[in-house]
């Protein structure tokens, strides 16, 4: 496989060729996913120093494990799940957990939308949308590890409750709660970052 073939080839044609040690075509696959795989890092870990480090690491691991790879899912499919683990023992050993009240949300927050804010944007409006997925980022900096996590998890990976409880180490009523809490929270910091705008 030449430079020009990889470029052309789609991944399960790189994986193959990876998978009998062809490392263009893994860099190949690299320079596809790279982006991607490094964004997931940043959602979870919101630090770009450390999400670079363990994309990076997600990248090495893809590599030592290649010959694993079933290919029951798409190659990207699987590399983000590589990189989530890795990003959630990382979070583990930091001991982030900060622990939260959830008496202390506010349960009248006025029957806030349940669903992801970003999924009802009508994507022709892409200033609108820029805008939007800028006030996500800020909001999801101020919910716990817990929260962020399940609902990136959750609403960005489609990642089922059953899943999300394996990586997570928790029961799956402790997911629902999580991510019904996440959600509120979300769409009540969304809700006064907007206020704060328009002020």
């Amino acid at each position: 496989m030449t430079g020009h073939e990889h470029s052309s080839a789609d991944d399960e044609a790189l994986v193959r060729a990876a998978q009998q040690g062809n490392l263009g075509a893994f860099e190949e696959l690299v320079a596809r996913h790279r982006d991607k795989i490094y964004a997931r890092a940043f959602s979870m870990m919101r630090n770009e120093e450390e999400a670079l480090d363990l994309s990076q690491e997600a990248w090495v691991k893809a590599w030592q494990r290649l010959a694993q790879f079933q290919r029951e899912s798409s190659f990207g499919t699987w590399m983000t799940r590589i990189v989530i683990n890795l990003c959630l023992d990382q979070l583990r050993k930091q001991k982030r957990y900060r622990t939260e009240s959830l008496e202390a949300i506010d349960e009248e927050s006025g029957g806030v939308e349940r669903q992801m804010p970003v999924l009802t944007v009508n994507p022709t409006e892409r200033l609108e949308r820029a805008e939007l997925r800028q006030r996500i980022e800020i909001a999801l900096d101020q919910l716990s590890y817990e929260h962020r996590t399940v609902l990136v998890l959750h609403e960005f990976e489609e990642m089922e409750y059953k899943e999300i409880a394996r990586v997570m180490e928790c029961s799956i009523g402790t997911v629902m709660s999580r991510l019904f809490y996440a959600r509120r929270k979300l769409a009540v910091i969304l809700s006064d970052l907007k206020k704060d705008e328009a002020t």
